[in-house]
């Protein structure tokens, strides 16, 4: 019987892999029941949910949607909007700067008005130091300080030289660019250099200029791979596998351990305020019996906002890190941040609870398409 149910298990993972374009030569990390959890999730909506093991890389989950179907050019060959996800590479290079320190405050009622622009924000408590910037996702507090490092003459030679130092260390943990994992399609998106930007803004440009990617908008672009990347850097304190999908690999490109430019002690901060974030700030409606470190994005574009998670579980000695991205599903807490929940419910505990279950149907009739 138990040989029955691993063929019928590696038949559909064989079909599932064929149908969203995903690798079919040999054995795959892929785990079935996330794989299943995470289709049935998306159900009637646009976007992608990938999971990875931080200790080795592995992909363990890639699942898409599209009005066409699965697509895995969804999660690793469609850059858009990172939204809020972005503050915490955002907070990692500054401090690893020092520029910002994990006590450094900025004011921020409701938002920041600069001339005709209105920038709106959360309702929280003011001014906020870092951690809880992150966990209250403040605006205000990124796109001041990420506009003012920019424009900061005296650490830097000039915004070209900042933006270069800044740019260095986002690709170093994998954002912007191909990783190079071993399925067909990648793409990198956006990071926006000092090239690009002296291209476009012919006129002259500065932080203030850009201060829209202080939260994740305007000139960058990332996959929900590389957000799962991302949490991933973070769950590990600095290092990573470039993602994979074939098991027992004897490719040394998916066995070399990658560090990233962030200072070690950069990480705790960021990593507190990810925690913060579900135990008392954006994703409190996913708090449970083991920490989640998490962060939402609410990615603003014509229609509907699209809604963006990234989180990691535990906090120490991670065992899963979790991107989800949903096209017009709103708030980040509302339809990514439940999703990611469940995925790593499913993966830590071997099966969902009841009340589970229940949110899992909820999600999956919901339709946004």
């Amino acid at each position: 019987m138990r040989r029955q149910v691993l063929l019928l298990v590696g038949f559909w993972l064989a079909l599932s892999a064929f149908a969203q374009g995903l690798p079919t030569d040999g054995p795959l990390t892929i785990r079935p029941l996330l794989q299943q959890l995470g289709e049935r999730l998306l159900k009637n909506k646009t976007g992608a949910i990938v999971a990875i093991n931080p200790e080795n890389g592995e992909i363990l989950c890639l699942a898409t949607n599209t009005p066409e179907g699965s697509d895995v050019r969804q999660a690793i060959g469609k850059p858009q909007a990172p939204g809020s996800t972005f503050k915490t590479a955002q907070a990692l290079v500054m401090l690893s700067e020092g520029y910002v320190t994990p006590e450094t405050t900025v004011e921020c009622v409701e938002g920041i008005t600069d001339g005709n622009i209105k920038v709106g924000c959360h309702k929280h408590r003011s001014p906020l130091a870092l951690r809880d910037a992150i966990a209250h996702s403040c605006n205000t507090w990124f796109l001041m300080t990420f506009a003012s490092m920019i424009n900061d003459d005296f650490m830097y030679e000039s915004c070209d030289s900042a933006i270069t130092i800044w740019r260095s260390y986002m690709r170093s943990m994998g954002l912007g660019g191909p990783m190079h994992i071993d399925i067909e399609g990648e793409q990198g998106g956006l990071l926006a250099g000092a090239d690009y930007l002296n291209r476009r803004y012919k006129e002259g440009w500065d932080g203030k200029t850009i201060w829209w990617a202080g939260m994740g908008q305007g000139d960058v672009t990332l996959t929900p791979l590389q957000l799962c990347n991302l949490a991933v850097t973070i769950a590990n304190r600095g290092w990573f596998y470039v993602p994979h999908i074939h098991k027992n690999t004897q490719n040394k490109r998916y066995l070399t351990k990658r560090q990233t430019k962030v200072k070690e002690e950069a990480y705790q901060p960021v990593i507190d305020g990810m925690k913060g974030a579900v135990d008392h700030g954006t994703a409190v409606g996913i708090k449970t019996v083991y920490p989640i470190c998490g962060k939402t994005g609410t990615i603003e574009n014509p229609g509907e906002d699209h809604s963006a998670f990234i989180c990691f579980a535990p906090m120490n000695n991670p065992k899963i890190a979790v991107s989800v991205y949903v096209e017009h599903g709103g708030f980040g807490a509302d339809m990514a941040a439940p999703m990611a929940a469940l995925i790593m419910e499913q993966y830590l505990k071997g099966k969902l609870s009841e009340v589970s279950r229940t949110r899992a149907r909820r999600i999956e009739n919901k339709k946004l398409r």
